[in-house]
């Protein structure tokens, strides 16, 4: 049995590789922060139908930003394989917080790369890198396009990408990165647009809302589905040497496209709900995103499945039955539950 460690387990890509690597037959631990609340919403299902038929899944107290606790975690675990999902990943509030940023999404790489080392581990590594590191620069974007990051959490993640590059390279230790693009579900944190979207349709439906405030609906991403992407970092573990794969779907979609397409789906016209809001424009924009996934495909045999469109209706329809839900429960009292 393989044993994975996941760093970020509590997110929406941690959760979904959790529930990934349990199908395939792994141990699977999971490193959560300690807060005053619980934080736990996406894997709590996870974990309560694993202990009732097969103790397979752990979560343990460490943190990116405390090396000691990181140490103690790989020599008691000893790991096989190691996937680095955590990070202050919010590009707006990395502008607000970038210190804090830069000392969890970069550093706390670094020292996770270092713990490896130190402990002497022979296990294989997986960077979560981001589109975001590519900024400005003409799309569709591959591996050997040039970075140009444009806010406070691409800059963190170049520097944990490169670390990764670097380690493999001075140390010959397994380690991949990949360079993921925007990728969603109903499990996407909510301060994200696209949940934010696929929320305020539902609750707008629903006649909880009137209004949608948004920024800048013409920047341009590449958006796949989270489930599906996770299957892409454990393929890259799988293969005989490492390298660097950029996932994404070949597509863009202006956030105008997604506001449209998910206020389509509830029967709802978007121009009568959505207004603009300039608190939500970054300093620094980054406008256009889209992948080349060519290599993806050909190494990996790798392609995605959900198409842009299934994809927004998919989170809109998710949105709705959780609301559904809340209100048959308590008509009076909507709460923002992590799905």
């Amino acid at each position: 049995m393989k044993r994975a460690l996941i760093t970020g387990v509590t997110g929406q890509d941690g959760s979904y590789l959790a529930e990934f690597l349990l199908g395939k037959g792994y141990e699977v631990h999971g490193l959560k922060r300690r807060s005053s609340s619980f934080n736990t919403g996406r894997v709590d299902g996870v974990y309560a139908d694993l202990h009732q038929r097969d103790n397979r899944f752990f979560l343990h107290f460490a943190d990116l930003s405390d090396a000691s606790s990181l140490w103690k975690l790989l020599s008691s675990i000893q790991p096989d394989e190691i996937y680095n999902l955590a990070a202050q990943s919010h590009v707006r509030v990395s502008f607000d917080i970038p210190e804090y940023t830069a000392d969890i999404t970069a550093t706390g790489a670094l020292r996770l790369l270092e713990a490896v080392r130190l402990t002497g581990i022979k296990a294989r590594f997986y960077q979560a890198s981001s589109s975001e590191m590519f900024g400005s620069v003409t799309a569709p974007q591959r591996e050997e396009t040039p970075f140009h990051p444009r806010s406070p959490y691409a800059c963190a993640k170049l520097f944990a990408h490169s670390c990764t590059v670097n380690y493999r390279e001075s140390y010959e230790m397994f380690a991949c990165c990949g360079i993921l693009f925007n990728h969603e579900s109903p499990r996407r944190g909510e301060t994200f647009v696209t949940r934010k979207i696929a929320r305020a349709v539902a609750e707008i439906k629903l006649g909880l809302e009137e209004n949608l405030y948004l920024g800048n609906l013409d920047a341009r991403r590449d958006w796949g589905y989270a489930k599906e992407y996770v299957e892409a970092m454990w393929m890259m573990l799988q293969r005989d040497r490492p390298d660097d794969f950029v996932i994404g779907t070949g597509e863009t979609h202006s956030v105008r496209e997604f506001v449209e397409e998910a206020f389509s789906h509830a029967g709802l016209d978007w121009r009568k709900h959505v207004r603009f809001d300039a608190r939500y424009f970054r300093p620094a924009e980054v406008d256009w995103l889209c992948a080349d996934p060519a290599k993806a495909r050909r190494v990996l045999n790798w392609h995605h499945r959900l198409g842009f469109q299934d994809l927004v209706r998919l989170m809109v329809d998710a949105e709705m039955e959780q609301l559904k839900m809340q209100m048959a429960g308590n008509p009076r009292v909507i709460a923002r539950t992590a799905f």
